[in-house]
């Protein structure tokens, strides 16, 4: 049998999954402290809502599960297809989860609803650092408010937690969809192009103007359009204003603008806002402001969000407000214990060793008192304390009781 975990998923040492509690229960208590309610959804999704979610290029990733049984059986028997053989998924995301409970409990919720999901997700893509096919989201969202304000207060809470884990370094960009397709619309390309053509101006800052007009004219959009953005974004400076003066309806930016300044005043300069022109997000669902977290110790985005206020609407036929933040768990350990991160005012941990000699009552009851100034593991005493003691050193243990004369020492 294979002892290695599947490709793109890992096994968590404990020196490792203590840090992991440390991140993640520091993030919750800064969220519960915001007001923040947390809840749990099962993995698995009805691949109707999978298929119907708008998720971008994530449901090319989702892991699809097999009908059971007599469906099994009968799906076999007709035309097999992905279709077919397929009625649930696992979920690729927080969010369309987040979206069914809220359709399925919404009158046993507060009204606007902020809640905290942190929970595994999967998606069937290729592994590479910070990028696993099984990872933690720590999500926060706030539902039933249409209010720039929730905007703000999600890029709040999300900063204090970022803070709270001790990231300093780090900015949040934000962008609106809405000003986006409107410039783009403005500048000749169809409607029912936008989301194509925004996925290219995604790709700014990596292949830069050049590329933009190369992929745009690859996908046979219209010249005058193509040479309308490309010479937009070959000026020096792309600003907010810049932008709103290219949209039929300028004042499209003034919701933008008001997130901006009331983000950063309550930032206090503790971290970075910036209007980042090609922000887009790669979930088909988002419908609005858009964000995400850059820090320098990783080349991609360590957490992100935006409005989605479409998505519950699939479920009720009824359109709810709703906006969320997510930060990327894996990520942001990966760069706390590559610089090798120590959990804070920790209480050293203590071996207390006992050999078959002992009265195990009384070991168990000196490791109780031992606690009030240590983390204590009872552990037997080897033949070859060597080993032992360099072993247990390498898991972090730095004091040793042991019972000499009648007492018991820690050195």
């Amino acid at each position: 049998m294979k002892i290695n975990a599947l490709k793109g998923m890992k096994d968590i040492l404990p020196n490792e999954q203590r840090i992991r509690d440390y991140i993640q229960g520091k993030i919750l208590e800064t969220y519960r402290a915001s007001g923040f309610e947390r809840i749990s959804t099962p993995i698995l999704e009805d691949s109707e809502n999978i298929d119907k979610s708008d998720g971008g290029d994530n449901l090319n990733l989702v892991f699809k599960v097999l009908k059971r049984g007599e469906k099994l059986d009968s799906a076999l028997a007709s035309e097999p297809s992905a279709q077919t053989l397929s009625d649930m998924g696992l979920r690729y995301d927080l969010t369309l989860p987040l979206s069914r409970f809220y359709a399925a409990n919404r009158d046993k919720l507060q009204n606007p609803f902020k809640v905290i999901q942190t929970d595994r997700v999967y998606r069937a893509e290729r592994p590479q650092k910070g990028r696993l096919r099984e990872f933690v989201q720590c999500d926060i969202d706030i539902l039933g408010d249409s209010s720039c304000n929730a905007e703000v207060e999600l890029i709040d809470v999300t900063a204090r937690a970022m803070l709270n884990i001790g990231f300093k370094d780090f900015t949040i960009n934000v962008n609106d969809r809405r000003i986006l397709r409107n410039m783009l619309s403005n500048m000749g390309f169809a409607e029912e192009d936008l989301d194509s053509v925004c996925i290219t101006f995604d790709k700014l800052d990596k292949i830069g103007p050049d590329g933009i007009e190369a992929e745009l004219k690859e996908k046979n959009f219209p010249p005058e359009a193509v040479s309308s953005l490309v010479s937009f974004i070959s000026s020096d400076t792309i600003t907010l204003d810049s932008v709103a003066a290219r949209c039929s309806a300028p004042e499209i930016a003034d919701d933008l603008r008001y997130v901006i300044s009331t983000a950063e005043k309550v930032s206090q300069g503790k971290y970075k806002l910036a209007y980042c022109p090609n922000l887009v997000r790669g979930q088909g669902y988002y419908t609005g402001m858009v964000f995400e977290i850059a820090c320098p110790e990783f080349s991609g985005a360590v957490g992100g969000g935006g409005r989605y206020d479409n998505m519950i609407g699939k479920f009720l036929g009824q359109n709810i407000p709703a906006v969320g933040f997510s930060i990327g768990f894996e990520r942001i350990c990966s760069i706390l214990l590559e610089k090798n991160y120590q959990i804070p005012d920790s209480k050293e941990k203590c071996a207390l060793l006992y050999d078959d000699s002992s009265d195990f009552p009384e070991v168990l009851a000196e490791a109780d008192k031992l606690r009030e100034s240590y983390v204590v593991s009872v552990i037997k005493k080897a033949k070859k304390a060597g080993p032992q003691f360099g072993m247990l050193e390498s898991l972090g243990y730095t004091k040793f009781a042991q019972k000499k004369d009648g007492q018991w020492i820690v050195k």
